[in-house]
């Protein structure tokens, strides 16, 4: 399923207790019954368990579907969920006949639809395969776009889909992304060093603080702000391109033609100017699947190549290059690692606490090969293992 923990080489015996799913349970909120230890099956379980309202309202949707209603002219359509995301969002497929849709609630009050219009205009004036508004209601906050298929990257993937096929298609249209996208980079806002520190701080605060229930002591601080000081250093120091900011296996669909070329590109309404490889390290060290290092390196080198050949400034050597792809993996992971602890704390959405081992396995890798990250290596060996191993199966101390 989407949750699988795809893992493509050995895990090393000093982070098996991050691996393990003692780590997993040290998120409930509630005490796992003996058997039952994953505070993900725990979640659901209990959500089954509660009585299903039948009659229950969802005045969102009826408005939706009213707005469809005077759109088509007709109320003679279908309409049930597509998709979710992190945020407010909410997606649902419209049918007519043989004829899909994708309808987007944006509750006003808590998103814009602005950003995603305009974004996703650029994209397609990039020549990628974005979705096309068209029918809004700003007032309402609804959008009515085409429909680019039901079938993730990690779907196709989780099924046995051919990774070089899909990588090659989804690496092609980053480079368009990037070449083509100079000008519309140009107005987006820049990823700065207030947007990056501000993403890395969702670490210590919801991670280790909120999710772990660590206190920082003043060294612990000093660690992290060192590293979180290399990090932003080589992220500013990247030419600038037009960044995605998601641009991973969930927000990619694989289309085999009848939805436009592949892949179709989702979740962009969040895009900055910003450094090279961001995007790229989404990709490559995604969250939801992981692949043996040489194979992710490969990938990463012959993207530079054929960036390079459109026109991309990509750095002086190919060594330079996978140093600046490395430690921007680590900036995304560990603001990843807080938005996952975050969505749960805080949104009491656990779906993606299955994904926070084999983030946090990517930035021990990265520490240790780089000096300027001994801090944070140091940080976790000494802080936050110690923490995950003092955590019983229900997130009680032992």
């Amino acid at each position: 399923g989407p949750l699988s923990f795809v893992l493509c080489r050995p895990v090393p015996a000093s982070r098996a207790i991050i691996m393990s799913r003692a780590f997993l349970s040290a998120t409930a909120t509630f005490r796992a019954p003996p058997k039952l230890k994953d505070p993900i099956a725990c979640h659901l379980l209990r959500a089954a368990a509660r009585p299903m309202n039948s009659q229950r309202v969802d005045p969102r949707l009826q408005e939706l579907r009213s707005w469809l209603a005077r759109v088509f002219g007709t109320a003679d359509f279908a309409i049930e969920p597509a998709s979710a995301d992190a945020s407010f969002r909410r997606y649902f497929r419209v049918t007519r006949g043989q004829q899909t849709w994708i309808a987007m609630d944006a509750p006003p009050d808590k998103e814009e639809l602005a950003p995603y219009i305009r974004i996703a205009s650029m994209l397609l004036d990039m020549g990628v395969n974005a979705p096309r508004v068209l029918e809004r209601n700003d007032a309402q906050g609804f959008l009515l776009n085409s429909d680019l298929g039901s079938r993730t990257y990690l779907t196709e993937l989780n099924a046995g889909g051919d990774p070089d096929l899909l990588y090659r298609d989804a690496l092609t249209a980053l480079v368009n992304m990037q070449s083509r996208g100079l000008v519309h980079a140009a107005q987006l806002p820049a990823y700065s060093d207030a947007i990056l520190r501000r993403e890395m701080s969702l670490f210590p605060d919801w991670f280790c603080a909120n999710h772990l229930g660590l206190e920082l002591s003043a060294r612990d601080q000093d660690r992290l702000q060192q590293a979180f000081d290399a990090l932003v250093a080589s992220a500013l120091e990247q030419p600038c391109v037009f960044v995605h900011r998601d641009y991973h296996s969930r927000n990619l669909m694989f289309s085999d033609g009848r939805h436009g070329p592949n892949p179709g590109i989702l979740d962009f309404q969040d895009a900055l100017n910003g450094p090279l490889t961001y995007d790229l390290v989404s990709l490559l060290r995604d969250c939801y699947v992981a692949w043996p290092v040489e194979r992710v390196e490969a990938w990463a080198l012959a993207f530079r190549d054929d960036a390079r050949a459109a026109g991309v400034a990509v750095g002086a050597s190919e060594e330079c290059f996978l140093r600046w792809f490395d430690l921007m993996g680590v900036q995304r992971h560990l603001k990843a690692i807080g938005i996952f602890a975050r969505l749960w704390r805080r949104d009491g959405k656990p779906g993606y606490l299955g994904d926070i081992p084999r983030t946090l396995e990517y930035v021990q890798g990265v520490c240790e090969r780089y000096e300027e990250l001994a801090s944070l290596r140091l940080f976790i060996e000494e802080t936050l293992i110690p923490q995950l191993s003092r955590l019983d199966a229900s997130g009680a101390p032992a």
